[in-house]
C-alpha cells in the first residue's frame, strides 16, 4: 500500500482521536466542568479502528498494543452509558471481533510475521522499547477511568485520567520524534494542551 494512503489511514485516526478531545473539552467548557459526552467514546472507538489498522500497515506493534488495550474499554463505556446497546447487532459483532479478524487474515495471508514487529529495522530494540512504555502508560489511564467508571456505576474522566494522560502523551511524544512519525506527533501534540486544560476545569470545578 502507498505510504500516502497509510498515512491517511493513521492522520484520520487521529482527526478522529482530536475532535473527540475537542467535543470535550468545548462540552466541559460550556458546563464549567468536565463532562464526559457519548460522542466522546464513539469517536475513540472509530478512531482506534483506524489507528489499529494504521500500526498494523506500518508494523508497528506499540501503536497495535495500545489501541487493543483501549479499544474494548471504548465500548465498556459506551456500554455503562446505555449507547453500545442501541447499534445494530450486526456492527457491534463487527467491532467485537474486529481485532482478532485482522490478525487472523494477517497470518492465514502471509502478510506479516511477528519478526516484523519485533525485528523492524526501521526502529531499534530500544525505541521499541520506548514506545511500549509509553503507550502502556497511555493505555493505563483507560484503565483507571475504566475502574473508576465502574465502582461509580457511572462513565466519567476522572483527574487521575487526566494526569495519566498528560504523562502518557508527552512519552509518545518523544517516541514520536524518535521514529519520525508525523501522525502521533500531531495527534499527541493538541492531546496535550487540552489535558492541561481539563485539568485546570477540574481545579477550578473543586475550588
Amino acid at each position: 500500500m502507498s505510504h500516502w494512503l497509510v498515512y491517511a489511514v493513521g492522520f484520520l485516526a487521529q482527526l478522529l482521536f482530536s475532535g473527540r478531545l475537542i467535543f470535550q473539552w468545548l462540552a466541559s467548557e460550556k458546563a464549567k466542568k468536565v463532562e464526559t459526552p457519548s460522542l466522546f467514546w464513539v469517536l475513540s472507538l472509530l478512531a482506534s479502528f483506524l489507528l489499529f489498522v494504521y500500526g498494523w500497515l506500518r508494523d508497528d506493534f506499540a501503536i497495535m498494543l495500545g489501541q487493543t488495550l483501549t479499544y474494548f474499554i471504548y465500548i465498556r463505556n459506551l456500554q455503562l452509558q446505555g449507547q453500545w446497546q442501541k447499534s445494530p447487532l450486526a456492527l457491534r459483532t463487527f467491532l467485537l471481533i474486529f481485532p482478532l479478524l485482522i490478525i487472523v487474515y494477517g497470518y492465514n495471508n502471509n502478510v506479516y510475521d511477528m519478526e516484523d514487529f519485533f525485528r523492524n529495522e526501521k526502529i531499534p530494540f530500544w525505541l521499541l522499547v520506548l514506545g511500549i512504555v509509553a503507550q502502556l502508560l497511555f493505555t493505563f489511564r483507560f484503565i483507571y477511568q475504566w475502574m473508576y467508571s465502574e465502582k461509580h456505576k457511572k462513565s466519567s474522566l476522572p483527574a487521575g485520567f487526566w494526569i495519566l494522560s498528560l504523562l502518557g502523551a508527552l512519552s509518545i511524544l518523544s517516541y514520536a520524534v524518535f521514529r519520525q512519525d508525523p501522525v502521533l506527533l500531531v495527534g499527541h501534540s493538541l492531546g496535550t494542551v487540552i489535558y492541561i486544560r481539563n485539568l485546570l476545569i477540574l481545579r477550578k470545578q473543586h475550588d
